[in-house]
């Protein structure tokens, strides 16, 4: 996998977009699920399709939900959605998004709702 890879956590990590060819080196490193953040097109045509990428992922036996966060526009309910599906989904996940920094902000803002709610 030619995409750098950043651990938040032992059980969570970010990355810039991704595509359908490397939903296998993901399953390799011991993902178990994935979280797509960026909307489909927001890179233009040349940008995977989430729906590839899904397909992908489940032939690699990824659980994979796809969450599209509009960059800069980030709301509650999604801080609130990303908050379960880390609750819900078989760890470790991997996120992605254009660079990591969607995803990594809806973690860390994920991780105060659920500090919130202990």
């Amino acid at each position: 996998m030619s995409v750098a890879i950043r651990a938040l956590t032992d059980t969570f990590a970010v990355a810039p977009q991704l595509g359908p060819d490397d939903m296998p080196d993901v399953a390799n490193a011991g993902f178990r699920s994935v979280i797509i953040n960026r909307p489909d097109l927001e890179g233009g045509p040349d940008q995977p399709l989430s729906a590839d990428v899904i397909k992908a992922a489940q032939a690699a036996g990824l659980q994979i939900e796809y969450q599209p966060v509009v960059s800069g526009a980030m709301t509650y309910d999604d801080v609130e959605c990303f908050a379960k599906l880390l609750k819900q989904l078989p760890e470790p996940v991997l996120a992605y998004c254009r660079s990591g920094a969607r995803c990594t902000a809806l973690f860390e803002a994920a991780r105060q709702i659920n500090a919130n709610k202990s």
